[in-house]
């Protein structure tokens, strides 16, 4: 029995290879997309998976309310996190540590690298899953000069993993420190990552502000007791530093590592349930539209071919076969087509998983030792089979042996309008995908091109190191006689992104009662020019307006507005309880800085001497080529600070780098719109040969009454066309629904313009029409002769 379905099934795949290849393929690519879509999705629900005490690890995070928003984040106090441990039963452990990493020079042989580095308490050891290769937890940080480092880090300042502990390597040219530990490398789906980690009384002891509890300036991690309930823990850490300082608005809750990655989004200090979760719903949902659209292909072409089954159905019933042995013969055919489609998708995996891996910036692989991997791919080529086989089988199954060995023609009226349904949802997705991909671009570029206020263009921004602040004004010279540097200037803090804010300012006329949050930037002079921010009244700081305390502020126009009617020029503010105060002598225009869809908090500008700062800006002039610009600055960087090895960002660079988010849903959308295109013109290719071929009799009678290749090729189309026309009717409201709701979540976005859906529906028709085409004028130009020999 078994032998003879192998035989039917192999006999009839030979026979018509065509449309075997198109289910095939079809189904391939169907479980190619889908299955690297899980292994993407797999990585992300299993950030901080390896973490063994991942239930009891927390951040803590503050709550400060403002009179337009409450600002949540993740900056405390540095004297917080051993007040809390001694007073807070709940808590197990408590680890300060920097705020992200460092970017230190390392030097062994008078080899130097540059590697991210972590300040951390001991007791980092203790609270994450870090495993030592060589070393241990309990002398790694016994001495103050003393650093762990990841296997990676080993090999790229020493060569090697092993033997490593024990050298001393020189860090930032300064200071000697001792390998004490390798830590095995990190995975890349984890949230705390480093290449080499510190003490934190290193970090502690060169920054004096930690010790107040009103500078929110590093990170605070927390592990609970077993069984202690967060929410208590919350309510003990309310008001903890109000009891400190009265004036804080910071209110401490736990934010637990199980949430770090998904959904980390906060909206007036309550968590959403957003964040990445939103992106790995979307692709997971994409990924199952996609096996169903391929799924719909089959089982479209194998109704359409009913008849060529009809006698085998007929004779097999009269030889005794039931309707449930039929059944369970054509799940059978679906289910090994399935089996060969996952074997060639495989292939087709393991081929593309590079360029994969290359767009969603991850290190994904197959990993077939996994055996969670097996079942997955087993269970989804499983359900690709049952859910392509199913319908088809019911209705092969179903035919009436007596009528179709009588000859009598099938009544296919119910599986056609099946069949044209399916077609409707092909497209309809389709043309979503379309629609969607040009919105998700256009949302990106409108963002991009915004007036973001100062010109990043050509902008490059080098971190200061070794002796570059106190040569600053020679450096400063020598670029500027290249001729190919318009200004020189420095900050302490990266034009694009968020910097120290603080809301304990008073003015004159400030309302009473008002908490607005103002960033501040400490800068020299030439600042304003080199960056592009324009002075709108008053003058710039100069040198003589360094002091110990800032004596003049220029301020963003926001913050003119916010200090009442008129100029703001000659208004003085100063720090609540501070009795010196500075006078505002400029005012600039607004610019983007942080969120690039919002709008941005106010900003102050102090004068600061080069020792208080920590990048160096350097404008190209707008004529000169980048790669020679490039060059002469590092020629220049050589001469002046000889001992550290050049390195840099542009701006624009930075700036691209904040919308990796929207930038990969828009790469993804795109390749997704084209499988979703190509599976259903599969589909579609194969239904119009079998129309062609099953109206072979009436294009031939035609043709000898006169009709012309293009009248026939129309009648052939014309069907096919209507349904994408219908799916674009379906698919065109879906579409702005659909869209409108994820623009609503940028404060800074486009309105969604009508072209787009025109644009898409043409496109789909077009799409269509040269599928359809090859078969219909293929059909058109074919020898009447030959289709009627037989009548």
């Amino acid at each position: 029995m078994f032998k003879n379905f192998v035989k039917v099934m192999f006999r009839g795949l030979s026979k018509n290879k065509a449309y075997s290849f198109l289910n095939i393929f079809g189904l391939a690519i169907g479980i190619t997309c889908a299955a690297l879509i899980f292994l993407w999705v797999e990585n992300e629900v299993n950030y901080d998976a390896g973490q063994v005490k991942k239930d009891r690890l927390y951040i803590a995070r503050e709550n400060q309310k403002y009179d337009t928003y409450v600002f949540t984040h993740q900056s405390t106090p540095g004297v917080m996190g051993p007040a809390i441990q001694a007073e807070i039963p709940g808590i197990a452990n408590v680890c300060r540590a920097s705020e992200g990493n460092s970017s230190l020079l390392y030097s062994y042989n008078d080899k130097p690298v540059f590697a991210d580095t972590w300040y951390a308490e001991p007791s980092v050891f203790n609270m994450f899953t870090l495993p030592f290769i060589d070393g241990d937890a309990a002398s790694a940080f016994k001495q103050l000069h003393s650093v762990v480092i990841t296997q990676k880090a080993a090999i790229k300042f020493f060569g090697t993993d092993k033997n490593v502990v024990g050298k001393n390597i020189r860090v930032d040219n300064k200071q000697d420190y001792t390998v004490t530990g390798v830590l095995k490398d990190i995975p890349l789906n984890t949230t705390v990552r480093f290449e080499c980690v510190m003490p934190f009384q290193v970090f502690w002891d060169k920054s004096p502000w930690l010790k107040s509890w009103g500078n929110n300036s590093l990170n605070t991690y927390i592990e609970l007791k077993p069984g202690v309930n967060p929410k208590t823990v919350d309510k003990q850490l309310y008001g903890f530093i109000q009891k400190r300082e009265l004036q804080n608005l910071g209110h401490v809750f736990l934010f637990g590592m199980a949430d770090w990655h998904l959904y980390d989004e906060f909206k007036d200090g309550i968590q959403t349930g957003g964040g990445q979760i939103e992106y790995v719903r979307l692709f997971t949902i994409i990924a199952w539209i996609i096996i169903f659209i391929a799924c719909i292909n089959f089982m479209n072409l194998v109704t359409a071919r009913s008849e060529k089954r009809a006698r085998e159905v007929g004779v097999r019933k009269v030889l005794g076969a039931g309707k449930r042995s039929l059944s369970l013969q054509f799940i059978g055919e679906a289910l090994f087509m399935s089996f060969i489609a996952a074997l060639l998708s495989i292939v087709l995996m393991a081929l593309v998983l590079p360029a994969f891996n290359m767009l969603v910036q991850k290190q994904l692989s197959i990993g077939f030792n996994n055996y969670n991997h097996i079942l997955a791919l087993l269970g989804l080529t499983v359900a690709c089979g049952l859910i392509a086989g199913s319908y088809p089988s019911l209705y092969l199954s179903s035919f009436n042996p007596v009528a179709v060995l009588k000859g009598l023609k099938i009544k296919d009226s119910g599986a056609a309008y099946i069949r044209k349904g399916l077609v409707v949802m092909q497209f309809t997705v389709s043309v979503v995908l379309i629609i969607s991909t040009v919105i998700v671009y256009q949302q990106i570029q409108h963002v991009k091109s915004r007036n973001l206020g100062f010109d990043k263009d050509k902008l490059m921004e080098i971190g200061l190191q070794g002796d570059m602040a106190k040569n600053y004004a020679p450096i400063k010279q020598d670029l500027l006689n290249t001729g190919f540097i318009q200004n020189v200037a420095l900050s302490d803090h990266s034009t694009i992104y968020g910097g120290n804010n603080t809301s304990g300012l008073i003015w004159d006329c400030k309302a009473p009662g008002s908490e607005v949050l103002i960033s501040q930037r400490y800068v020299t002079p030439e600042f304003f020019e080199t960056s592009g921010l324009k002075l709108l009244d008053g003058r710039n700081l100069n040198e003589t307006d360094t002091t110990s305390k800032p004596v003049a502020t220029v301020i963003t126009q926001s913050l003119q507005q916010l200090m009442g009617k008129g100029s703001a020029l000659g208004k003085r503010i100063h720090y609540q309880g501070d009795t010196t105060s500075a006078v505002v002598v400029g005012v600039v225009n607004d610019y983007v800085y942080g969120n690039m869809y919002g709008k941005p908090d106010p900003v102050m500008f102090f004068s600061a001497s080069p020792v208080h700062t920590d990048r160096m800006y350097v404008k190209i002039k707008a004529q000169q080529p980048v790669e020679a610009s490039v060059a002469a600055i590092q020629a220049v960087l050589k001469k002046d600070n000889p001992a550290y090895p050049f390195d840099y960002r542009f701006v624009d660079d930075q700036f691209n780098q904040m919308f990796l988010s929207e930038m990969l849903v828009g790469k993804l959308s795109r390749v997704f719109a084209a499988l979703a295109i190509i599976i259903s013109c599969l589909g579609l290719f194969g239904l119009a040969a079998y129309t062609a071929e099953r109206r072979i009799k009436e294009i031939g009678i035609r043709k000898v009454l006169g009709a012309s290749v293009s009248g026939i090729a129309s009648l052939l189309s014309k069907d096919f066309l209507q349904l994408v026309i219908i799916s674009c009717a379906i698919a065109f409201p879906l579409a702005y629904w659909g869209m409108q709701n994820w623009l609503k979540t940028y404060q800074y976005h486009i309105d969604i313009q009508w072209w787009v859906f025109a644009a898409a529906g043409f496109s789909a028709i077009i799409i269509a029409v040269v599928t359809i085409s090859f078969q219909s004028i293929k059909a058109a130009l074919a020898n009447p002769v030959r289709s009627l020999r037989s009548e």
